[in-house]
């Protein structure tokens, strides 16, 4: 089966070049000024940028994550054909240089995946005191892997005519590329960062602002026309037939689960919640800054985020971490991540002050100036745990500045790492009860067992609860009523 639509990525020689200013002004500019709808698409395991190209994209869009360390080949072809056929066509953003990987194959890297999805590259170079050295640096991009098909180069922080002229002049001489647009200083100014990204859409205070002056910015600057002339240029892309993974709802009413989405929760991969529904969980979102207590759910995912900018509303909501530490000590089945590792200790340590949180898990947070995690994990299941099947692999990834202190002896640990660092070193996905708690961030398409794992064990707790009917003793045994998987 072929799939022909219009694609391109954006990458660059290094990060924080512009991919994403150009990327998402692209979006809101083809999507404003030409009415194209476009699919949105971020390689790597990147939430903020993320969130930002869905922004772009419009409203009611999502931007799907394509990362060739989290998945398969099959299965990045099959997220990317089957979530961008309805569509005028689709915009990838990469991440880092164009070449950087997990080794100095560049395994894992942009190249990589624009090959895998037959999609020309459009390379957004960064000539900060620059000029000829830019063709070199170019030059080299087309010359280390030919099969990348590198088509335009987008020039940012220039610094005016003449230096624009010599830059251009100097690639379309001697790379034989051509100079599709060209960026002033200062454009992204309205794009502020944080760590290593920008500032996520929850907290910019003029996010819509922001996007129109990005389209502005393209409009203005780019040649539009040539970069979809660029786009239609794709091969027909061969892709698997899809394969369900997933469990279905096998006749059973959709359980609840409850997702904690609000501007200290943020970090939620769109496949992972579109992985719930697909399973039979019928998603409700939940504030835990505005919520006085928590509403009956069947399981509760609690994603990362930044609970460090929001510490005095999230302590100051007795009534909320109350009702969730109780449901975790109920046996409610909690999957929590990063931020919600975080949520569920006994309180965050910052400035000097310690802030009360949930107390379901027997530890402190401490947050530090250095990442004290970052980069992709590798674990294998050693323990029973709601959630994860023993002997099972676990890839994902992990950035965090926090580090867990004052652990009680008697916490189990489900993940013993391969590659990563965790909550101690080695060992990841503290359980207590039936709450799962890691650092680690797991991404649905390469983990395909995760969402099969939460509607299990959320519809045993509505089992137990006696809230539905399940057919009879037979259908209950079809359930293996395990407080783990294993």
């Amino acid at each position: 089966m072929l799939y022909q639509k219009p694609r391109l990525m954006i990458a660059a020689l290094k990060g924080g070049s512009g991919k994403t200013l150009v990327s998402l002004g692209l979006l809101a500019a083809w999507r404003r000024f030409e009415q194209r709808s476009l699919v949105a698409f971020k390689k790597g395991p990147d939430y903020i940028d993320a969130g930002w190209l869905a922004l772009a994209a419009g409203p009611g869009h999502r931007c799907y994550n394509l990362d060739p360390f989290l998945m398969e080949p099959d299965a990045i072809l099959r997220s990317f054909v089957t979530r961008g056929a309805a569509y005028d066509g689709a915009l990838i953003e990469g991440n880092r240089g164009l070449y950087d990987g997990v080794d100095a194959e560049g395994t894992c890297s942009s190249a990589e995946l624009a090959k895998l999805l037959q999609t020309p590259v459009v390379l957004v170079v960064d000539v900060t005191k620059v000029t000829r050295t830019s063709a070199a640096m170019v030059l080299g991009c087309r010359e280390l892997d030919p099969d990348v098909q590198l088509a335009g180069v987008i020039l940012n922080q220039v610094a005016g005519k003449r230096h624009e002229t010599v830059v251009r002049e100097s690639i379309e001489r001697y790379c034989e590329i051509p100079v599709v647009g060209v960026v002033p200083k200062a454009a992204g100014d309205f794009f502020p960062e944080r760590h290593m990204g920008l500032v996520p859409t929850q907290e910019h205070p003029k996010i819509m602002e922001a996007v129109a002056f990005a389209a502005e910015v393209m409009r203005d600057c780019v040649d539009l026309d040539r970069l979809w002339a660029i786009a239609t240029t794709a091969a027909p892309l061969g892709w698997p037939l899809p394969v369900d993974k997933t469990v279905t709802a096998d006749g059973y009413p959709p359980v609840t689960i409850g997702v904690i989405r609000d501007s200290a929760f943020q970090f939620y991969y769109p496949e992972n919640l579109e992985a719930l529904e697909a399973a039979g969980g019928r998603l409700l979102m939940l504030s835990s800054l505005d919520l006085n207590r928590l509403p009956e759910v069947d399981a509760l995912y609690i994603g990362g985020g930044f609970p460090e900018t929001h510490l005095e509303l999230l302590a100051n909501n007795q009534g909320f971490r109350d009702s969730v530490r109780k449901a975790v000590e109920g046996d409610l089945p909690v999957y929590a991540e990063c931020g919600g590792l975080m949520y569920l200790s006994r309180g965050i340590h910052h400035d000097g002050r310690l802030y009360p949180m949930v107390g379901a898990f027997p530890c402190e947070v401490s947050l530090g100036r250095k990442p004290q995690g970052h980069g992709y994990t590798v674990a294998e299941c050693v323990a029973g745990n709601p959630f994860i099947p023993e002997g099972s692999i676990y890839r994902g990834h992990e950035f965090h500045y926090s580090r867990v202190i004052n652990l009680d002896n008697d916490v189990d640990f489900a993940l013993r790492l391969r590659k990563g660092h965790g909550i101690v070193k080695g060992r990841d996905g503290m359980c207590r009860h039936q709450a799962l708690a890691v650092y680690s961030h797991l991404h649905a398409v390469g983990n395909d067992f995760w969402a099969e794992g939460v509607i299990r064990q959320a519809r045993l707790r509505r089992m137990a609860s006696s809230a539905y009917a399940v057919g009879g003793a037979e259908r209950k045994g079809e359930l293996r009523l395990n407080s783990s998987m294993s």
